[in-house]
């Protein structure tokens, strides 16, 4: 009785693991963050009339790439550390696009 129940439980323990292993492959926090931090700097800008309308949409162009681009990375259950990387790596473009466009020296 007692061996089947240290069984039992061990099982599910395992089964418990795997699964938060498996949702913790697929996670990508950090980017949905950034995505979310950057999104509100574009309506800042907007909104300060530090970005302009072509600005605007070209910098919502690139948002929408970088969500397209974590969609496929997510599309086969598993995000690798080169697909993370590669949309840091495309985040950390969209950033500077971001900063360039309210900092580009034209007045308000």
């Amino acid at each position: 009785m007692k061996k089947s129940l240290g069984l039992f439980i061990a099982s599910i323990c395992v089964i418990f693991g795997l699964s938060v292993i498996a949702a913790a492959q697929t996670k990508t926090s950090g980017v949905n963050w950034r995505q979310k931090n950057q999104q509100k700097r574009i309506f800042k800008g907007v909104q300060n009339g530090k970005i302009t309308g072509k600005e605007y949409k070209k910098l919502q162009k690139q948002q929408i790439r970088t969500q397209k681009a974590k969609k496929r990375a997510k599309s086969d259950g598993v995000v690798t550390k080169k697909e993370r990387f590669r949309l840091h790596k495309r985040q950390n473009k969209n950033s500077k696009s971001i900063f360039r466009a309210k900092n580009n020296r034209r007045k308000p």
